[in-house]
């Protein structure tokens, strides 16, 4: 998007606001899926998580994607924008079996990742089939809080435990249908990639029954000028090859399937903020604006970094800025940032804003989350609206601590 269509959408819209660029979602998708072209069977499953909005979900539901889902209800907004239970695979962790009974119950595609769970499962409803997530116990990841393949990881059931499934399944005589891993987000070596892929095959050979084996995701994307990015097409070269390899051998074509989140929806995202105040100390200049991590704390929790950019000023002289919140604990979206000249009312643009950033937002200090627009075919559409008091306070039941006491009246 243009830097005029951005400010002109804070003029309309008010800030903070997220602005999603439908063309890049479809672009991304497009681009995947033609890195494995050469696969028969391609399955690409959206990680809502990533950007959970319905009108996003029904774009990607129009490009062909199916979607993983964590929650229940990430199932029920999926099927609310038009997926069908078949479309849908529910990969939960740590929840109850009560809560996959009842994704099991709307005809969505199960992932189990325990063995207790995965026993009382097959002993309950030994007909309806079920995929199983490994922990390959390889690590990758951008940040040991995405990176959920490794030993000590909560994810996955361990390799190591292969023969422990077998015989859950043995003895509950149920169906295994697929084989999934996740090794975690910002993959920045495929090899290390294909090694755990290597991993998921000989698992598979297991198992006679699968209809796909899901790879996860975790493809990294650049969050700057210059950065590193999973290199998709080299991927798919490789992967798609031996995929077809094992197919073969395997006796029958099984559907290769992703689940991108970050990957789809990442750089179609702009968060646009206003400076409140620019703030001159002994050693420091702040550019304080309307948010913080009420509003997008990856920079807090994971070190991410956002490309911030002026686009009120976008050919003044750069100087050095910290960009601050507006919270009472830190919230540094950056530190010593080379940004056009900023004064008070420009509208700053965070790039990369489109995976986990609205999805992560809070009501902390009892702030209003924002607006969500989408930019499609030239046109603004808002597809949330900005909260408001009545939503702060909606779902408080307040106590009547009143004190006064009726008087008596002693006849």
């Amino acid at each position: 998007m243009l830097e005029n269509q951005l400010l002109k959408i804070a003029q309309d819209f008010g800030s903070p606001v997220y602005v999603y660029d439908a063309e890049k979602i479809e672009n991304q998708y497009k681009r995947l899926t033609n890195a494995f072209k050469n696969v028969k069977k391609l399955k690409i499953n959206y990680a809502v998580k990533a950007l959970s909005n319905i009108s996003i979900l029904k774009l990607l539901n129009s490009l062909g994607s199916g979607i993983d889902t964590v929650s229940i209800q990430e199932v029920q907004l999926g099927l609310a924008a038009g997926f069908l239970p078949e479309q849908i695979i529910f990969t939960p962790n740590g929840v109850s079996l009560s809560e996959i009974e009842e994704a099991a119950k709307l005809g969505v595609k199960i992932n189990i990742d325990n063995l207790s769970i995965l026993e009382q499962f097959g002993t309950k409803h030994p007909k309806t089939p079920v995929c199983i997530r490994i922990n390959p116990h390889v690590m990758a990841g951008g940040n040991s809080n995405i990176s959920v393949g490794h030993i000590d990881s909560k994810f996955g059931i361990s390799i190591h435990q292969i023969p422990h499934i077998l015989r859950i399944v043995e003895n509950t005589q149920m169906t295994i249908n697929g084989i999934h891993m996740h090794t975690g987000s910002d993959i920045l070596d495929i090899e290390v990639f294909l090694y755990a892929s290597e991993i998921l095959f000989e698992t598979a050979k297991q198992f006679k029954n699968l209809d796909f084996i899901d790879f996860g995701s975790g493809f990294k994307v650049p969050y700057k000028q210059g950065d590193i990015e999973t290199n998709i097409e080299e991927l798919g070269k490789k992967l798609s090859a031996r995929f077809n390899e094992f197919c073969k051998n395997y006796g029958k074509d099984l559907t290769l399937a992703f689940e991108p989140g970050k990957f789809l929806v990442s750089e179609s995202g702009s968060f646009l903020t206003k400076v409140n105040a620019v703030k001159q100390t002994t050693s420091t200049v702040f550019a304080q604006v309307d948010s913080g991590f009420n509003h997008l704390i990856r920079p807090m929790f994971y070190g991410s970094h956002h490309d911030i950019v002026n686009i009120s000023n976008p050919k003044g002289r750069e100087r050095f800025y910290t960009v601050v919140g507006y919270i009472c604990e830190t919230d540094t979206f950056g530190n010593n940032r080379r940004i056009n000249e900023i004064n008070e009312g420009d509208i700053l643009c965070f790039k990369n804003a489109g995976a986990y950033c609205f999805s992560m937002t809070s009501n902390y200090n009892s702030r209003y989350r924002p607006a969500e627009v989408l930019w499609y075919k030239n046109k603004a559409h808002l597809i949330r609206k900005r909260e408001t008091f009545e939503d702060i306070t909606k779902n408080q039941i307040e106590v009547d601590f009143s004190t006064k006491k009726e008087k008596v009246l002693v006849k």
